[in-house]
This record gives C-alpha cells, sequence and structure tokens, in this order.
C-alpha cells in the first residue's frame, strides 16, 4: 500500500502522456508497413528473416554449436540483404510517403470475394479468343500484390466480362499487346508488361507471351492464361509451371482449384438448366411457327385419328375384292 502511494505521489502524468503517444505512434507505422508488406514478396521476405531467427535461437537452445555458429556468420550480412531484397518495397514506402498514401492504406490485402463469376467469364473469354487464334494473357492475382505490374498498364477498374476482354485483346487495340491483371472480379490493368523467365528448363519453343506468363507465376502466387496467337492453344502459368492444352471444362477446372472451389457445386445447377431449356425452347418455337407448320402438324395427326377405317384393312380379302367392297355402298 505504502508503494503505491508513493507510486503515486510521484506519477508525471507528462511523461505518461508521451510515453503512451510514443508507443502508439510505433504501433500505427508498424501497422502500416505490414499492411504494406502483406501480400507482396515482401511478406514472405520478412516471414523467412523470422524463421532464420527462430532457427538460430532454437539451435542455441538445443545445443548445435556447429549449425548456431554458421548461422552467426551470416548475421553481420542481415542488413545488407534486407535492403537488396526489399529494394522495391523500401521505394514504393518512401514514394507513399511523400504522396501522404501510406498514412490512408486500407486494409485490402487479401480479398474475400466470390470470383466464381469473373472465372466463368474468363474461361468464355478465352475460348472465344482461342477459336479466333487471338493471342491473350490474363493474370489473375491472388495472395501476392501486383501493383508494380499494374503500374506499367492502364488502369480500368472495370467488371470482368468475356466481351470487354475480347474487345481489349482483338488486334488492332491500343492494350491488345499486353497482359490484363484481374484482381477479384474486376479488371484491375489492360496492357501491362510482365517479367520474363530467365529459367533454363524453359524450352526454346516458348515464346515470349509464355515465358512472360511463367516469369510473373514465378514471381507470385498468380495464376496466368494464355491463349497462342499461332496455334490457338490455351495454357495456363501456376507456380512457375506451364499446362498446355486446355479445353473450356479443363481450364474451368485449374481456375477452380488455384481458387479454392468446388467444380461439383458448378456442374449440377447446370445441368439441371440444360433438360429444361430445351423442352421450352421446343414448345416455343412450336408455338410461334407459321401456320403452314401448324398446318402439317394437324395434318400429321388427321390420319392417326379415325381408326375404324383400318378394321378392313386387317380381313384377309384379296386386291381385287377390295375395290368391289368399296364399290358396293
Amino acid at each position: 500500500m505504502a508503494q503505491l502511494l508513493e507510486f503515486f505521489r510521484n506519477f508525471d502524468p507528462g511523461f505518461f502522456i508521451r510515453a503512451v503517444v510514443d508507443i502508439a505512434l510505433v504501433a500505427y507505422i508498424l501497422y502500416r508497413l505490414i499492411l504494406l508488406a502483406k501480400g507482396r514478396r515482401a511478406w514472405q521476405i520478412l516471414i523467412g528473416i523470422g524463421v532464420f531467427f527462430a532457427l538460430m535461437l532454437g539451435s542455441e537452445v538445443a545445443g548445435l554449436m556447429t549449425v548456431n555458429w554458421l548461422l552467426k556468420q551470416v548475421t553481420p550480412l542481415g542488413p545488407v540483404a534486407i535492403v537488396i531484397l526489399l529494394y522495391p518495397e523500401m521505394r514504393e514506402v518512401l514514394e507513399k510517403l511523400g504522396r501522404l498514401d501510406f498514412w490512408g492504406t486500407p486494409l485490402t490485402a487479401t480479398s474475400r470475394e466470390d470470383v466464381t463469376p469473373a472465372l466463368d467469364q474468363i474461361v468464355r473469354a478465352t475460348m472465344l479468343l482461342a477459336a479466333r487464334k487471338t493471342g491473350a494473357l490474363i493474370v489473375l492475382e491472388r495472395e501476392t500484390g501486383l501493383d508494380d505490374v499494374i503500374a506499367t498498364g492502364t488502369e480500368i477498374g472495370s467488371e470482368v466480362t468475356s466481351e470487354l476482354l475480347a474487345t481489349i485483346f482483338y488486334v488492332g487495340t491500343p492494350l491488345h499487346d499486353g497482359a490484363v491483371i484481374v484482381r477479384g472480379n474486376r479488371i484491375a490493368a489492360a496492357g501491362c508488361t510482365l517479367p520474363l523467365s530467365d529459367s533454363p528448363n524453359i524450352s526454346t519453343n516458348v515464346h515470349m507471351r509464355h515465358r512472360a506468363a511463367i516469369g510473373v507465376s514465378e514471381n507470385s502466387d498468380a495464376v496466368v492464361v494464355v491463349v497462342s496467337e499461332e496455334t490457338g492453344t490455351v495454357s495456363i502459368a501456376v507456380n512457375g509451371k506451364l499446362n498446355r492444352g486446355l479445353n473450356d471444362e479443363k481450364l474451368r477446372q485449374k481456375l477452380y482449384e488455384a481458387f479454392g472451389k468446388s467444380t461439383a457445386k458448378k456442374t449440377r445447377p447446370s445441368t439441371g438448366v440444360s433438360f429444361n431449356f430445351p423442352r421450352r425452347r421446343s414448345s416455343a418455337n412450336g408455338a410461334s411457327r407459321n401456320g403452314s407448320d401448324s398446318g402439317k402438324q394437324d395434318a400429321a395427326a388427321a390420319p392417326a385419328a379415325p381408326a375404324p377405317p383400318a378394321k378392313p384393312a386387317s380381313r384377309p380379302v384379296s386386291k381385287d375384292a377390295a375395290p368391289n367392297e368399296e364399290a358396293a355402298p
């Protein structure tokens, strides 16, 4: 009790306020830095740094002296390595600080919206472009942000539709020769430039469009849909691997799997619609036909109505007797 009274006697309100403001400001800056890093390559780098220090502490506790010594030898190079690895993100932070965008960055690192409509529209547009042998490059953003790639193109911000995608990649339009970035259910930008893959394992017959798709899938977790301009072949690139020769069902399945969607839920309603629509169309078309068609139907149905005339034909009579029987009345 005496210690508590001594604490309140020596309590300095000014020092307490300054400490609270100091802690809150540091916490807010760290919070904004985490928001900026989350969803980018910098987030994986920071996680890797945390794992490195965890291994160093764990090796020291476990008594692994050789492993701990090796990790400690690498530690002095950490600041230089961090600056090199995080150079693009650090530059972006300084630019945003100058524009004051850093302080109002919303929490949009990961999108939770349903992207199923966008995936269906992309499949439809891809098949349309493949049939016309029109080259296309569609990048679907997932957890890793692609703001640096979006900055190289023209921002659109429109809803994903197959008609708009087909228009963008139409030969002769200003944006047809670049990549389209899809974020959620919206087209973020078009005419974007993608980094090319420098992997030595890529075959020599892989052209620039496919090499760019592999490159952006290596640098991020994006899913890239490619349509070959020469053959119209549809391909998809995920995690640096290119899968070629896809039809609409295979492409839809790959996209649904990449975004954690189930194709079973999508196929069940579609089968019910496919069975019902042809019946409605047939009845509607029959109702909308002209009088000649309805007359044909009536004429076809008329002979089936009078059943009694079929009785004389069922009796075993000769061909010559048949006229006499008909003429008798």
